[in-house]
């Protein structure tokens, strides 16, 4: 992109050396304007234009944003069972002991 921007203005720099240096005739100048001056300043100001439109309309091209899911939520209940165990009890012996496991 920028090699066509510096091929345009040196194509542009070059028409108007061009247009400056050719002979005017003393009959265009008492109406306006050289034929040569007046088609570099109408190639420039194309350029300045198309330059200016080009640069007004540039889309984007981005990556959509991300949205991370937060994590499912635990589940409510758990799965709890009893278990049933001997244990000595100084003093008494031997007793059985039941005790909720929840897992």
């Amino acid at each position: 992109m920028a090699s066509l921007k510096v091929a345009a203005a040196a194509a542009g720099l070059a028409a108007l050396t061009i247009a400056a240096s050719a002979p005017a005739e003393a009959q265009y100048h008492r109406r306006g304007w050289s034929p040569g001056a007046a088609a570099a300043v109408g190639i420039l100001g194309g350029m300045a234009a198309g330059a200016a439109i080009a640069s007004a309309a540039r889309p984007a091209y981005a990556a959509p944003p991300v949205y991370y899911a937060p994590p499912p939520p635990e589940p409510v209940y758990s799965e709890c069972y009893v278990v049933h165990k001997r244990v000595w009890v100084p003093g008494w012996g031997w007793d059985m002991r039941s005790r909720e496991i929840c897992d």
